[in-house]
This record gives structure tokens, C-alpha cells and sequence, in this order.
């Protein structure tokens, strides 16, 4: 027969001889408690009523599936198996019992309710409300600015399953925002961390992570079974993916973005209102909209962001309220003002529209312009920085055209660079000579290439692009020189 290991809890292990387990063999629950209760006759008016049955306040385990609903004493058992008794206490320890009901989803165990205490006396959440955030999942795409404060406050609140998408490292430079990580943390995946947090913070959620990016390839198997999908994304593409694989999985998007000092949430849901593309039919030009590595942030700005998107997730799970549904709400952190704009639903959307052109994934990339001609410096057009390092070495005239901003100028630049900021580049392009080898550069190459596809179609053809920026030659070429 089987050999299994009946766990003991600790209300009644004074009648076991004070036993946390016990092993036996048997091939069914029923065999394996008759056995436990032979060997310790004590036990047996704790767990069987006069009738022979198991008490109604006594549950059952195997290997911490609850089988109350089936024929439990008659269940089969296999090599290895653990049998868990989970009697009804009172007191408010979190024991064995409030460990497993955890797990359970069909009620709030007694450490729970402590813990969720100021949910339940607010008379929209309740013990209903609380149950239900317990039965629903959220997934959470990015675990960066705005992935942070939904990861804290959506794993304190106590959804019950909660997904992670994400696939970057901790850099010192997130620290400034992502107050999630710490400095030890620096060098480890976003994560296998934001998932310990989690548990530190509240270890009854459920956290799945995944670490990889989002796709048309995987998007639709990984959020298909989630309740409510969170963007807490960086870029077009992934936004646009986001948006995509909610409309076709008719699921909730929650929407945040940040910039600078301002920042934008919504909620995206064609079954209900106008999804993201309503918003924003197509994308700006690649490197047109600084990303925040390029344009900046106020480091408290994601945490507001995010904790907004927070809120409407868990009213959209809670089904309570009036959610951003077919709202636009705009934040200006310096003049500290909120401004609602209405959206509509765009009758022409390509994929909520009356006439839908779109019916599955699509390359985003390619939609976002990311592998459109127009956007890409051919190779003949670029330079590295070794070879750029051995022109400036080889004392060849050269121009270094830096179309950073003022701010990022003074953390760091190259020796007699020109400064011309992007924006400046077309009324000023009159200061430089179609005669003269130019090297432009921003901080990783994304403007630069921009700006010399641009001088290269107004003739000046002896315009390169520094791959990999500033940043790169830092790295490579002068490793004392400042990074950010």
C-alpha cells in the first residue's frame, strides 16, 4: 500500500503525542484516518461524530487540495502523498488552517480579515468585496515606474493571482523611481524581486512572473487569463499590443503613461468604450516623443501614475464605481492639476470599429515605423565610436553634432562638440557646411539617426550617426565620463 504522511495540526496534537505528522499506508483517506485514530484513540472523538462520519467543522486535505465536495474519506491515495486535517479554531494566529484557506478561494480565513480590516468596514468593499478581489487576477505589464506601485498596492490589496510581464535588470538609474528595488538589488532581474517583495508584503497572493518580452507571438496566451490587464509599458509597440490583445481578448486595458512632469491614465475596453487606438489612431515617428531615458521624469510622478491605475483596476475587479472608461485623466504634477478629457469610440477603428480590418496580432514593430526605411540609418551611414575615437586620434577634422537637450549636455559631452537640440536642427541647419564630415549623436543613437536621415536628404551627404551614442562611448571610449 502507499505510504503517506498525515500532517497533524497543532490543536489537536496534544492527542497525538504531541506529533506534528505521522506516517501510515494506506490506499484511500479513509483507510489512512482510520489507522490514525487506531493509533491515537483520542483523536477520534475530535474527527468523527457518533454516526461515524467526519465532523462538519473538520476538512480534509490531500497535498493541499480541498476535497470537501468529493467523496473524501473515500479518495485514493498515491506514494508520497500528505494529508492535511484542518479542524475549525478559534483566535486569531495564522495557522495551519489560515495558511491552507489562503490558498482557498471560496472565503476570507480569520488572519485575513485582520489584515483586510479597513477594506471590509468600507461599505463598497465588504467581506464580498474583499472575497472577490481574492478570486480575481491582474496582470501587470512592465515592472518599472508605473509596474512598481500596481505591483505594492494590487499585492497589498489581495488579488488573488497576480502576473508580472517583464525581462530588464535593476540599473542604478531606476532607483530614482522604482522605489520597489534598493540598491543591493542592482544588477538583478526586475522580476524574481518585485515577486519577494510581494511576498514580504503579502504572502497569501499568488504571483506569476514572466520573464520575456510581449509579443503577438505569446501576448494572447499569456493575458487570456487574466481578469483585468494592467500597461504599465514604455514604448509604442507594446502599447499598441497591449491595446490590440485586450480589444481581441475583450478584456480591460488600464492605461497609465508618464513624461517629465506629466502623465495620463484611462481605462481601454471595446466592449464598453473606445480602446487606445480611438485615442491614438497610429504612433509618433520613431524617436519624435522621447522616451523618459531621453526626456526624463519626476521620480514621484509614476507612483501617482501608477497608483491611479491601481485604484481602477480593483474597481473594475470589485465592479464598483465609475471607472476612466471614456476618460481621459491629464496630470500636470508642476502646476499640480488634474484636467478630464472625454474620448470617444472611433466607429472607424481598425480593430473596434463597426468594420474591423484587424483580427489578429499584427508586427508592431513594423507598425511603430521601428523597421521602416525611412527611420533607419543604413550602415553606410553610421560610425562606431572606436571609429570615431581613431579620427579624433588621427587628428581628422571632424564636426560632432550633439542634438541632446541643454540638460543632458551638461551631465556629460564630447570635446568641441556643437550643440543643436532636435528642434532646433531645421532653422539652424544653415550653421554647418554640407562640406564638412559630421558626426551626430544624442544619447543612444535614436534622435541622432533621425536628425541624420534629415541632413542627409537636404544634401549633406557626409553626415554619419554614432551608434550607441554618448552612452556607448562612455562605456567603451572614456569610462570616467558621467552616465545617466
Amino acid at each position: 500500500m502507499p505510504a503517506v504522511r498525515i500532517v497533524i495540526p497543532t490543536a489537536l496534537r496534544q492527542y497525538a503525542a504531541n506529533h506534528d505528522a505521522v506516517e501510515v499506508e494506506a490506499e484511500s483517506v479513509e483507510q489512512a484516518l482510520g489507522d490514525l485514530v487506531d493509533r491515537f484513540d483520542q483523536l477520534r472523538r475530535h474527527l468523527y461524530a457518533d454516526n461515524g462520519r467526519l465532523r462538519n467543522f473538520v476538512n480534509v486535505y490531500v497535498n493541499e487540495e480541498d476535497i470537501r465536495y468529493l467523496e473524501k474519506d473515500a479518495t485514493p491515495l498515491k506514494e508520497g502523498d500528505t494529508i492535511s486535517i484542518v479542524p475549525s479554531i478559534a483566535g486569531g494566529s495564522f495557522s495551519l488552517m489560515d495558511r491552507l484557506g489562503a490558498k482557498r478561494k471560496d472565503v476570507l480565513m480569520p488572519a485575513e480579515i485582520k489584515r483586510y480590516s479597513r477594506h471590509l468596514i468600507l461599505p463598497e468593499v465588504g467581506m464580498a468585496g474583499q472575497l472577490k478581489l481574492k478570486q480575481s487576477s491582474a496582470l501587470i505589464i512592465g515592472a518599472g515606474g508605473l509596474g512598481v506601485p500596481l505591483t505594492q498596492y494590487l499585492g497589498a490589496a489581495g488579488v488573488g493571482r497576480l502576473g508580472i510581464v517583464d525581462f530588464d535588470v535593476i540599473d542604478e538609474t531606476n532607483l530614482q523611481r522604482q522605489v520597489l528595488y534598493g540598491t543591493k538589488d542592482v544588477g538583478r532581474k526586475k522580476i524574481e524581486v518585485a515577486k519577494e517583495r510581494v511576498a514580504q508584503i503579502n504572502p497569501n497572493v499568488d504571483v506569476q512572473t514572466y520573464e520575456t518580452h510581449l509579443t503577438s507571438d505569446n501576448a494572447l496566451e499569456i493575458l487570456k487569463d487574466y481578469d483585468v490587464v494592467i500597461d504599465g509599458t514604455d514604448n509604442f509597440p507594446t502599447r499598441y499590443l497591449v491595446n490590440d490583445a485586450t480589444v481581441l481578448l475583450n478584456k480591460p486595458n488600464v492605461y497609465g503613461s508618464i513624461f517629465r512632469f506629466e502623465g495620463q491614465a484611462s481605462v481601454f475596453h471595446a466592449a464598453k468604450g473606445p480602446c487606445y487606438r480611438c485615442l491614438y489612431a497610429e504612433p509618433p515617428p520613431p524617436g519624435l516623443v522621447p522616451s523618459c531615458a531621453e526626456g526624463g521624469v519626476l521620480g514621484v510622478l509614476p507612483g501617482i501614475i501608477g497608483s491611479i491605475q491601481a485604484i481602477e483596476a480593483i474597481k473594475l475587479l470589485l465592479g464598483r464605481g465609475d471607472t476612466l472608461i471614456g476618460r481621459l485623466l491629464v496630470f500636470d504634477a508642476l502646476r499640480m492639476k488634474f484636467r478630464e478629457l472625454k474620448l470617444r469610440k472611433n466607429p472607424e477603428c481598425p480593430i473596434c470599429g463597426l468594420n474591423p480590418t484587424i483580427k489578429e496580432l499584427i508586427d508592431y514593430e513594423e507598425f511603430c515605423g521601428l523597421r521602416g526605411p525611412s527611420e533607419q540609418v543604413g550602415e553606410e551611414f553610421q560610425i562606431t565610436v572606436a571609429e570615431l575615437k581613431q579620427k579624433i586620434d588621427g587628428g581628422k577634422a571632424v564636426v560632432l553634432l550633439d542634438v541632446r537637450e541643454p540638460m543632458e549636455w551638461e551631465i556629460a559631452r564630447l570635446d568641441k562638440a556643437v550643440l543643436m537640440p532636435v528642434a532646433q536642427v531645421p532653422s539652424r541647419v544653415n550653421e554647418l557646411s554640407t562640406a564638412d564630415e559630421i558626426v551626430v549623436y544624442c544619447k543612444t543613437g535614436v534622435r541622432s539617426g533621425r536628425i541624420t536621415n534629415f541632413l542627409r536628404e537636404i544634401g549633406f551627404r557626409k553626415a554619419k550617426n554614432l551608434v550607441g551614442g554618448i552612452d556607448e562611448w562612455a562605456e567603451k571610449i572614456e569610462p570616467e565620463m558621467a552616465r545617466y
